[in-house]
C-alpha cells in the first residue's frame, strides 16, 4: 500500500446498463446491467486489482471510469493538480485534457496495434493529439519510451506483425506512458499471453508504477495473478462488488463465499495439502446481468444461502479495518474451508 491514502479517484454509485432491444423497431426491452451500483476509491499509487468470473463487468467498470463507456448514472470524480473533478458529464475538450492522465493497456496485443502502422506510426498517435509538434522529439519519446519496456529503440521502424504477442503487449505499455499519465487500467493484460511471459510483463509494469509513480486497476480472472503485484483486491459478481480487502488479508481470511470458491479453485502444488482442502467449488452457471437473482445475487450458488439471501439485498459493510464485504453471512476469520486454523 502507498505510505498515505490519498485518493486519486472516487467513484460513486456507478451504473453501466446495455440496452436490450427487440423487434423490427428495436424496442428496448430491458437492460444488461454490466456495472450496478459500485462504489470504491482509487488510493494515489495503488495497485487495486479487479477479479472475477467473465462477464462480471470488471472490463466495463474499468473503461466507464476512463469515459470510453458512458455511464448510465453515478460518479466519478478525479483528483487533478487543481483539485478535484467529476468526469461524467464532461465535454469533448476536457475530457481529452483529463485523459492525459488516465490510458488503457488492452487485453489482446495483436489486434491493439494498427497492422498497417509502424510502431512510431502507433505510438506518436498520442504525442500529435497531446501537443508534441516536432518529429524529431516524437522519436526521441518514443525510443526512451521502448528501453524502458526493455525493447530496442530501433523496433518503432518495425511493423506489429514482426512482434511476438508479449513484446506487442510491452509496446502497448509504452504507448499508454506516452503522455505520462498518472492512472492506467491493464484490462487482463497478461491473460492472452504464455505463462513464462506474463510473469515477465507483470514484473515490468510493477518495476514501471515505481519507477513513473503510476496508479492501476489491474483487471484479471484469477487471484493469483493479481496477487504478486496488487496492494488491495476487489472482487467483483454479476455487476457487483462483493468484496474489497488488502491482498493479504483477502487469501488469508476471505469473508464472501465467492471469494473462498474463487481461491478454493486455485490449484495447489502440494499433494498433502490439496488432500486436507474440501471441494469448494463454484457450483452452477453465472446467472445473467439481464436478469439478475433478487436479494444477494450470488444466493443461487452458495451453499451458504439462507431465506433472506434470495429476499433482501446485503449490505455493503466494513468487518475488520480496511476489509469491506457485502454478505449476511460472512464467513468468520479462522472458521472457512481455506483455514488450517
Amino acid at each position: 500500500m502507498p505510505e498515505t491514502k490519498d485518493v486519486l479517484i472516487k467513484v460513486r454509485n456507478l451504473k453501466t446498463y446495455y440496452p436490450v432491444k427487440q423487434g423490427v423497431f428495436k424496442h428496448t426491452v430491458g437492460h444488461v446491467k454490466a456495472v450496478d451500483d459500485v462504489s470504491l476509491d482509487v488510493y494515489r499509487g495503488e495497485i487495486l486489482g479487479v477479479v472475477g468470473e467473465s462477464g462480471c463487468g470488471k472490463t466495463t467498470l474499468g473503461k466507464s471510469i476512463l469515459q470510453l463507456i458512458k455511464p448510465t448514472e453515478g460518479s466519478i470524480r478525479y483528483a487533478f493538480e487543481g483539485g478535484e473533478k467529476e468526469l461524467i458529464g464532461m465535454n469533448k475538450k476536457e475530457l481529452d485534457e483529463a485523459r492525459c492522465k488516465m490510458q488503457i493497456v488492452f487485453q489482446d496485443p495483436y489486434s491493439s496495434l494498427n497492422p498497417s502502422f509502424t510502431i512510431f506510426g502507433s505510438m506518436q498517435e498520442p504525442l500529435i493529439r497531446f501537443g508534441e509538434k516536432s518529429r524529431k522529439a516524437r522519436r526521441e519519446k518514443i525510443a526512451k519510451l521502448l528501453e524502458a519496456v526493455n525493447l530496442p529503440a530501433d523496433y518503432m521502424e518495425r511493423y506489429p506483425n514482426e512482434f511476438s504477442g508479449g513484446q506487442r503487449q510491452r509496446i502497448g505499455i509504452a504507448r499508454a506512458l506516452s503522455v505520462s499519465p498518472e492512472f492506467i487500467v491493464c484490462d487482463e493484460a497478461v491473460s492472452a499471453l504464455d505463462v513464462s511471459i506474463q510473469a515477465q510483463v507483470l514484473n515490468l509494469l510493477a518495476k514501471l508504477q515505481k519507477e513513473f509513480d503510476l496508479s492501476y486497476i489491474f483487471i484479471a480472472h484469477g487471484l493469483p495473478t493479481v496477487k504478486h503485484v496488487s496492494d488491495r483486491i476487489a472482487v467483483m459478481y454479476l455487476g457487483q462488488l462483493v468484496e474489497l480487502a488488502e491482498t493479504e488479508e483477502l487469501f488469508d481470511a476471505p469473508c464472501h463465499p465467492y471469494t473462498e470458491g474463487l481461491l478454493a479453485a486455485v490449484p495447489i502444488p502440494d499433494p498433502a495439502l490439496r488432500k486436507e482442502r474440501k471441494s469448494t467449488l463454484l457450483q452452477g452457471d453465472l446467472p445473467s446481468p439481464a436478469n439478475p437473482p433478487s436479494g444477494c445475487r450470488f444466493h443461487t450458488r452458495c451453499s451458504r444461502c439462507k431465506e433472506i439471501c434470495g429476499q433482501q439485498v446485503p449490505e455493503w459493510r466494513e468487518v475488520r479495518p480496511g476489509h469491506f464485504v457485502a454478505c449476511h453471512f460472512p464467513i468468520e476469520k479462522g472458521k472457512g474451508i481455506l483455514s488450517h486454523e
